[in-house]
């Protein structure tokens, strides 16, 4: 059987999403292929609803501890076992988002004629970026350069022959599992790509200070956790996003605290914050994105040091949550 020939599959990931998920199941619809969603212990009717539209559900064991790649593995291994052959491709989609019509046709159509591509994935809209500052900043962090990438988000379309060969995703991340996987599957010669096309739109729901801070830490974690096991490669993969959360937030404040017991001009360097905020204005950047981003080094540096901490005391790390 030809890939062009051959249903979409998705597999949809989620915990207490409640409407958003009967809007990520429908907007398969038209799919063909076989939707699996896998639950991470919701406490509403996430897995009665999706049931009753059509899927297959996989409930984990929250015994274990939970993480985002994990079950994204635990629907591959459902779809695999459904009998589906090494061609073909699956969608994985987050419960908080749905797919932009023509997506898929789109994705399908470029993978068909590019044998070499394993990952192809569009352009991810906050559905309400007027809700917060913080939803407006995700909507422009999403609009990465389109053509060859190195990695992926959490929404993709991705050949199954691929995502086996590689052995999925890294089960034990936290966070950062997509890059992870893309990583190994440019080290056996796949290709990522990213389309000038919607692919889809997600529901962020971040309203509050707190909720930001938490993601940003998650991102710190993930990037020294990243720069760990694959920081020594030729790539130096997450080295510098991972020696900037340190540089900018951890060494400075510390700097910065340290130097104002010695001297009060030591409070000159917090100037430094400021320069950086101007040269990423100046380099066309939004006030807001050069200003969180800017403040976004403090807890990304203490994601990253939790990381550290955690790795030397041999703990298990738990998930940065910030819904």
């Amino acid at each position: 059987m030809s890939e062009r020939s051959t249903p979409i599959a998705a597999i949809i990931i989620g915990r207490n999403e409640g409407a958003r998920l009967q809007k990520a199941l429908m907007s398969f619809a038209t799919a063909g292929g076989p939707i699996i969603y896998v639950d991470s212990g919701s406490h509403d009717d996430s897995v009665a609803l999706a049931k009753s539209c059509g899927a297959d559900v996989v409930e984990l064991d929250m015994g274990t501890p939970f993480t985002a790649a994990r079950a994204r593995n635990a629907g591959f291994i459902r779809l695999m076992e459904m009998g589906q052959v090494m061609v073909g491709y699956v969608q994985f989609m987050d419960g908080d988002c749905s797919l932009s019509n023509g997506w898929l046709d789109s994705a399908r159509q470029f993978l068909d004629a590019h044998a070499d591509v394993a990952v192809v994935c569009g352009r991810r809209r906050e559905r309400f970026p007027e809700a917060s500052v913080y939803n407006r900043l995700i909507d422009l962090e999403w609009d990465t350069p389109i053509g060859e990438a190195r990695a992926c988000g959490g929404d993709a379309l991705m050949r199954i022959a691929a995502v086996d060969q590689v052995g999925g995703y890294n089960s034990a991340l936290i966070a950062g599992e997509e890059p992870d996987m893309c990583l190994r599957m440019r080290r056996v010669r796949w290709r990522i790509w990213r389309l000038d096309a919607e692919m889809t739109w997600h529901d962020a729901a971040l309203v509050r200070f707190g909720q930001w801070w938490n993601r940003a830490r998650r991102a710190g974690h993930s990037y020294a956790e990243g720069a760990a096991l694959h920081g020594r490669t030729a790539e130096r993969y997450n080295v510098a996003q991972t020696r900037r959360a340190l540089v900018w937030g951890a060494a400075l404040p510390l700097g910065l605290v340290i130097g104002v017991l010695i001297t009060p001009w030591a409070v000159l360097l917090a100037g430094l914050w400021a320069l950086k905020i101007l040269k990423l204005r100046v380099s066309g950047m939004t006030w807001a994105q050069s200003f969180f981003l800017t403040v976004g080094n403090l807890p990304e540096a203490q994601g990253a040091l939790g990381y550290y901490i955690g790795h030397l005391r041999g703990t298990k790390h738990k998930l940065i949550e910030y819904k």
